[in-house]
């Protein structure tokens, strides 16, 4: 399957180092909370600092390296807001199913959904198809377009044979 002329396979490959870190994150964040460890502490291991990372690492990668244009960014972030999102849904479930509170459960990091956390797996699955990516995208096209304002063009041959 292609999306934008690219297989998911190409997409992967180009960010891959940040789509291993949101698995390390987000099941390490997990792990640790399982295990005991302070909340105080956990959170600073944080998803969210990851996908300030991962949106910036696409927006400049992206025209650097010639791997795209702006509508390429909306699938790697869609790929990278549904990994995270179905981690912290999986964490809500594993919290409701064994009546165990972890890190992605406890109120106090859970907002308004918290009394409900079927309602509260579901909005990460929203969120991880259409919220995060859309936002993700917004973001990370200010971002290109401030990098090929700022960036050396490239000369017409160089940019022909990368593209």
């Amino acid at each position: 399957m292609k999306i934008f002329g690219k297989t998911l396979l190409e997409y992967f490959a180009f960010q891959r180092v940040i789509m291993i870190l949101i698995l390390i994150v987000g099941l390490g964040r997990l792990a640790l909370s399982l295990a005991g460890v302070s909340q105080d502490l956990v959170k600073w291991v944080s998803l969210t600092g990851l996908a300030v990372i991962g949106i910036v690492y696409c927006a400049v990668n992206v025209p650097r390296t010639g791997f795209g244009s702006y509508k390429h960014l909306l699938p790697l972030f869609f790929m990278q807001s549904l990994t995270a999102n179905i981690i912290i849904a999986g964490g809500i479930v594993l919290s409701a199913v064994t009546g165990r509170e972890n890190i992605y459960s406890v109120p106090e990091y859970s907002g308004p959904l918290s009394t409900s956390p079927w309602l509260h797996a579901g909005g990460h699955i929203l969120d991880g198809l259409i919220i995060g990516p859309l936002v993700g995208w917004l973001i990370g096209s200010v971002i290109m377009f401030v990098v090929q304002k700022v960036s050396p063009a490239k000369p017409a041959g160089v940019a022909a044979a990368q593209g």
